[in-house]
């Protein structure tokens, strides 16, 4: 009997799960936004970082998986985020949320001068062990993530989708969703094997991402 490629990622032990829990309970404040890469700060920790399309959920998903209401800026309004913004969770490690990529409601050259900071961090930043593809459960894997997913490879980029909005659909539009999104990642040799299923609005998945992240090396 074969394996199903990209299962979803097991329910954290309870140590594990414990480990996270005491993580992200602990002090998560943020550190800087920054528009170049002059303007990182120093690479003296591990760091995870959030990229989905604009207005996929990566602002609600860090304040849940934070359990901080407000500490990433939430809009309606695509593309809001244009900054790379750091966060300090405990001086153990960055969260990182880059600038919504693919459609947003700002001037061409904006957009285009973030897109950019986006790749050159995402291809040359040395303490970055992973980033977290954010994906729509309701609309899958679109152009503009492959192009993104593509970034990664080339960048040998370990990467893990994290499907957003769960309760947004039934069960059966999932699995509809999920066989896509497997099928597009059997495309990408930096994909990690394992997929998360998350809702900000329900907390689904939450602990599972905060026990991946708290273990990480």
């Amino acid at each position: 009997m074969s394996t199903m490629p990209f299962p979803p990622t097991a329910p954290p032990s309870p140590e594990s799960e414990e480990i996270g829990r005491k993580l992200f309970a602990g002090p998560v404040d943020f550190v800087k936004g920054v528009v170049g890469m002059d303007g990182l700060p120093p690479a003296d920790r591990i760091e995870v970082c959030f990229a989905g399309r604009s207005n996929v959920g990566k602002s609600s998903l860090i304040n849940a998986l934070t359990g901080r209401k407000t500490l990433a800026r939430t809009s309606n309004t695509p593309g809001r985020t244009q900054e790379i913004n750091f966060f300090d969770a405990g001086g153990r490690l960055y969260l990182v949320d880059l600038p919504g990529y693919g459609f947003a409601q700002a001037p061409v050259a904006v957009v285009a001068r973030w897109q950019d900071l986006l790749k050159a961090y995402l291809s040359g930043r040395a303490t970055l062990r992973r980033a977290f593809v954010l994906i729509d459960m309701r609309h899958g894997v679109k152009a503009v993530d492959e192009e993104i997913m593509s970034l990664l490879n080339r960048a040998a980029v370990t990467f893990q989708v994290v499907l957003t909005k769960s309760d947004k659909i039934s069960r059966a539009a999932q699995d509809k969703t999920l066989a896509q999104v497997r099928g597009a990642l059997s495309r990408h040799p930096a994909a990690f094997p394992e997929l998360l299923v998350t809702s900000s609005e329900t907390g689904e998945g939450i602990a599972t991402l905060r026990a991946v992240i708290a273990t990480m090396e």
